[in-house]
């Protein structure tokens, strides 16, 4: 189950599972009681923030449901469920629409070949649409949107539900009973009755010709359009009800089993053999094991769970499978059916169905576990990139190692967070889909793995380099009694195109020996670590060993190091230096309509734009060139501007230059940050 974040999705659900005698009770999203939306994140928040499996049975039929995120920060969840599905039941809004949500989980259905049907729900509130909905998705998505329950409204108010294949009318009491009705006259207009015929014109030749020929079809030919057409997922049937009345949910418990494929006709898979050749794997049972993990829960406690899907074959707790990426046996622990928080032990798990497995080793999410005597790897679940990231910093001292620990096993549950560990800022960067999902990540160290932390804007690193040649003396000479020390050295600095340091010697005559030029390039490289403006590494530096005087007895490579260090403090002030921003290239997608306001964002945070191109998704490609300090923000900001619609990616190209009225700033903050250093 998928669409936009509020469309009603757990409660449909809930819905469903009420009307199958899943559950007792029906529960309310606001209340924090549903089956699906069980984690204390989502009760805090009223949101689902992962994939949740609920299964039901109907008419003789076990279907399992997946709850979707529709909350575009909680994106991998939508992956990860969408993943093990062979249909989707996609939830519009009757109030809001079509939306940005709905279009993605319609276009994955679409392009991953799978069956969809499209429910609008929240029937039961007054200012819910279903015509004008309808004719929105009609718009977008063309001939393919088939009408099959729709609405009798009169005064704002349903008075029943009007199935059309059937040509029944069903009225919905207050705890959900249905009643059939008389039709009412005129309710199906020719508009609808058409919709359906171009529809599954498209389904068939022979039909095709009956349409244009202007022919009535038959019902019969209608039902039977419907349910091979949405099978194939040439047709997307449109329903309508209320999960929070359970008014028509019984319609659609009827469309998921008749309109619907089943697993043996969709479950199968194609995967890669040992050789990396494509094979059809085909829902049999009686077919070799194969089956592949979406979904990954690590609990402190309990340990990890992995949700797997069975495409062929029979699983059990006594077989040893083989995780085709190791290469190496897994041995299972207890398998598990899924219902919410819910568990229970299940002997064997057989071709098209859904389940859990505990404490495997090494598997993780999109892994492959198969017979050994057929190897397969199947497609890996596709997780989007983390695109905003934080600095993680614990509030209790120490607690550094404890949230390593704790996100990484978070990064076990979800994929799309990044974690690394900047040596250069000495910070730990948590990467995310945005501030939200960081926002989950914090409460869940604090509340599975007892790490209270905050998040801070990460630090930029910076760069220092000169604009000028300077010649400088750098002069060491020590007497304390017996040996003394002396170094002596002239070195030529200059600018240069490297990002390490360049050291040359042009010494002639022996005025410094061979034997400590090394001693001066080490005191040198040990200067460059720190730069003169705030303390970040210099780069771009040539140095050349020009000249110098060495005492006999008193020199040494001590002395030499520390001359060479005194001549870098005085040549950089005086060298014209300069600090340097990193630079990325971001690439934005986004549509047509919100390029001149990308466009505009970037000129803002002194971004250069290289080019536009259109993309395969219909969308604009905005390439630019832009400082990475002022993109911390940008994640929220484009989604805002383009209703979530666009993304980006920003990849680090190079170091200019910084606008000289922004290095006093840079300057403090590197100060105040050396003095937090020190007094710690």
């Amino acid at each position: 189950m998928a669409g936009h974040g509020g469309s009603g999705k757990t409660s449909l659900a809930e819905a469903l599972l009420f009307l199958t005698k899943g559950t007792d009770r029906l529960g309310k999203v606001a209340e924090g009681n549903t089956i699906c939306d069980f984690d204390a994140e989502e009760i805090k928040r009223k949101v689902s923030v992962s994939a949740s499996l609920a299964p039901i049975e109907f008419n003789n039929s076990k279907i399992n449901l997946i709850d979707t995120p529709g909350l575009f920060d909680f994106e991998g969840g939508f992956y990860e469920g969408m993943r093990p599905a062979e249909s989707v039941i996609i939830a519009v809004s009757g109030k809001s629409g079509v939306t940005v949500g709905m279009e993605k989980a319609y276009k994955y259905a679409q392009k991953n070949n799978k069956a969809k049907i499209i429910f609008v729900t929240k029937m039961d509130n007054d200012n819910a649409d279903f015509y004008k909905v309808y004719t929105a998705l009609k718009e977008r998505f063309g001939t393919a949107i088939c009408p099959v329950v729709i609405p009798h409204v009169e005064n704002r108010k349903v008075t029943c539900y009007i199935n059309i294949l059937e040509d029944r009318a069903y009225q919905y009491d207050a705890s959900g009973k249905a009643t059939e009705v008389p039709v009412p006259e005129d309710a199906v207009h020719d508009e609808i009755l058409g919709a359906i015929s171009e529809a599954i014109a498209e389904t068939d030749e022979a039909l095709m010709d009956k349409f244009f020929m202007g022919e009535p079809f038959t019902a019969e030919e209608l039902s039977k359009g419907v349910v091979e057409g949405t099978k194939s997922g040439v047709i997307t049937p449109v329903l309508c009800g209320s999960g929070l009345t359970l008014a028509a949910v019984d319609l659609l418990l009827g469309a998921i089993t008749t309109l619907l494929p089943t697993a043996k006709e969709k479950a199968g898979e194609t995967a890669k053999d040992a050789s990396g050749k494509e094979v059809e794997i085909a829902c049999d049972e009686a077919a070799p094991l194969s089956l592949f993990v979406f979904k990954t829960v690590a609990d402190p406690f309990v340990g990890k769970l992995s949700y797997f899907k069975v495409v062929s074959g029979k699983i059990s707790p006594e077989i040893a499978p083989i995780n085709a990426r190791t290469g190496n046996p897994e041995r299972l622990g207890k398998l598990i059916y899924i219902k919410g928080k819910k568990q229970e032990d299940a002997p064997s798990v057989l071709a098209g169905d859904i389940a859990a497995v505990s404490k495997l080793s090494e598997t993780v999410t999109g892994d492959t576990l198969c017979d050994p005597k057929r190897v397969v790897s199947f497609e890996s679940v596709k997780f989007p990139a983390p695109c905003m990231s934080m600095s993680i910093k614990p509030k209790a001292k120490g607690d550094e190692g404890k949230i390593a620990q704790g996100i990484q096993r978070l990064m076990e549950e979800d994929p799309s967070i990044g974690f690394v560990t900047n040596s250069e800022t000495h910070q730990q960067l948590i990467s995310g889909l945005g501030d939200q999902h960081l926002d989950v990540l914090v409460s869940k160290l604090k509340s599975k793995f007892g790490v209270d932390v905050s998040l801070e804007k990460p630090r930029v690193p910076y760069r220092e380099t000169i604009r000028k040649k300077v010649k400088v003396q750098g002069r060491h000479k020590k007497q304390s009694g017996g040996h003394g020390q002396f170094g002596d050295v002239w070195i030529e600095f200059e600018p240069c195109d490297s990002e390490d340091l360049v050291f040359e010697e042009k010494v002639f005559g022996g005025s410094v020996p061979k034997n400590f030029f090394p001693a001066v390039e080490k005191g040198l490289r040990d200067c460059v670590k720190h730069g003169v403006l705030a303390g970040y590494p210099v780069v771009g530096l040539k140095a050349t060993l020009v000249d110098g005087s060495y005492h006999p007895v008193d020199s040494s490579e001590m002395s030499f190091k520390m001359a060479a260090s005194l001549a870098y403090k005085a040549a950089l002030p005086t060298a014209s230096p300069a600090i340097l921003e990193p630079i990325g290239t971001a690439k934005i997608m986004v549509p047509d309509a919100n390029t001149g306001d990308v466009i505009s964002e970037m000129n803002k945070r002194r971004g250069r734009v290289l080019g536009m191109s259109p993309t395969e998704e219909k969308l604009q490609m905005v390439e630019a060139e832009v400082p990475m300090s002022e993109m911390s923000d940008f994640t929220t900001v484009l989604r805002s501007m383009t209703q979530g619609r666009g993304s980006f990616s920003l990849t680090f190209t190079r170091y200019e230059q910084l606008p000289s009225q922004l290095e006093a700033a840079v300057i403090e903050d590197a100060k105040l940050l050396h003095q937090e250093e020190e007094e710690k």
